[in-house]
C-alpha cells in the first residue's frame, strides 16, 4: 500500500538539512530502485523553486510499504529525523487516484 510521509522542518533548518541531505537522498534512491517511490521532495519556504537562504518548510514522500508500521519505521530512521531537521512527521495511508 502507498503511504504519505509528511514532515515539517524545525525553524532555520537549512544548515542541518544540507549537512545530511546526501544520506537522506540515498535512502530515497533505494526506494526508487525498488520501484516503491511515487514522489518525493521538499516544500520551499517561499514561493520559488529555488528558495535560496529561505530554505524549506518540510517534505513530502509518497511510497509503497508493506504496512503502516513499516512506513513509520522507515520515516523514523530518516537522517532528517535523527539530525533534528524535522520537527514532526506524519505517516498515513495514501490512495493514488491520478495519474
Amino acid at each position: 500500500m502507498l503511504y504519505a510521509i509528511i514532515a515539517t522542518d524545525v525553524a532555520h533548518s537549512l544548515e542541518k538539512r544540507l549537512s545530511v541531505r546526501p544520506a537522506h537522498v540515498e535512502r530515497l534512491k533505494v526506494l526508487q530502485a525498488e520501484g516503491r517511490i511515487v514522489l518525493a521532495g521538499p516544500h520551499p519556504a517561499v514561493d520559488s523553486n529555488d528558495p535560496s537562504d529561505a530554505g524549506f518548510s518540510g517534505s513530502l514522500i509518497v511510497a509503497e510499504f508493506a504496512s503502516l508500521a513499516d512506513a513509520r519505521a522507515w520515516a523514523d530512521a530518516d537522517p532528517y529525523v535523527t539530525a533534528g531537521v524535522y520537527a514532526n512527521v506524519t505517516v498515513k495511508p495514501f490512495k493514488q487516484v491520478l495519474p
